[in-house]
């Protein structure tokens, strides 16, 4: 078999691809920047995204869930503009609170690079109350996901804010102070009749400017109709510091969790 030319997100090195995901066949993977050319306060396995200005999160259908509707863990492939795979998460729950809280569960998802290290986790803490976006300025009412990267130090994290009407979060960063603003629009659904991109709009606290866009995307009528896998795109500055990068991704599960994990999707 004649071997397929690897062709490098502008920036990463080049050389061969590492091996395939667990549970994916004939992935190609975005080759590993050499971690020498970072400093030490890079996380390690953060060195990915440093030339990146844009990830795709494409979550992967289940079949059997498909079939019978019952919940299974969320598995997701993160790649760059070239289709590269950059990162693989795996979802973390129970049975009992995937079947029973559905999108309102507490999970932990793992995200891996190309060598199965760990490089990111991403964890929300189940609670009973939550959700509402009149009563998030509540802690005790308010989802949020903890970004960790490496596992176990915190690089940021994804809140739900007060709102009255459209949705609406703040990224902080890994001493809590507010960075950005992820706005969302008034209606975050897709339907048949209605494939436009659900764009949530990344506004920097300090200009009040817009720098980049988390959008859901339409991934065709099957996916969208048959399954609950969801297709998203994250853009920020290509010179943005590699943790909130990393916060950013994160709080992206966040959003699908609360906006389009629903059972009748």
């Amino acid at each position: 078999m004649a071997n397929i030319p690897v062709v490098t997100q502008p920036g990463a090195p080049s050389g061969p691809p590492g091996p395939p995901a667990p549970g994916l066949a004939g992935v190609q993977w975005m080759s590993k920047p050499d971690s020498t050319q970072f400093s030490t306060a890079c996380p390690p396995g953060l060195e990915y995204l440093a030339s990146l200005d844009q990830i795709l999160v494409h979550q992967v259908i289940e079949l059997a869930e498909v079939l019978t509707g019952f919940e299974t863990k969320n598995r997701y492939a993160l790649k760059n503009s070239l289709g590269q795979q950059v990162f693989f998460a795996m979802e973390e729950s129970s049975c009992l609170m995937r079947n029973c809280c559905h999108q309102d569960r507490g999970f932990v998802l793992h995200l891996t690079d190309n060598f199965g290290q760990e490089v990111i986790r991403v964890v929300r803490e189940f609670k009973c109350c939550a959700g509402c976006c009149w009563c998030a300025n509540a802690d005790c009412c308010a989802f949020e996901v903890t970004i960790e990267a490496p596992p176990g130090i915190p690089v940021g994290y994804m809140r739900q804010s007060k709102t009255c009407w459209k949705p609406f979060y703040q990224l902080l960063d890994a001493n809590r102070s507010p960075i950005f603003e992820v706005q969302g629009p008034c209606c975050p659904c897709q339907a048949i009749c209605c494939t436009e991109d659900v764009q949530f709009e990344i506004v920097s606290c300090q200009t009040n400017e817009k720098v980049g866009t988390l959008a859901k995307q339409w991934a065709g009528w099957f996916q969208e109709v048959c399954s609950k896998a969801n297709n998203f795109s994250v853009q920020f500055p290509r010179d943005l510091d590699v943790k909130l990068k990393a916060a950013l991704i994160g709080g992206t599960f966040l959003i699908d969790f609360m906006f389009f994990e629903h059972q009748d999707n």
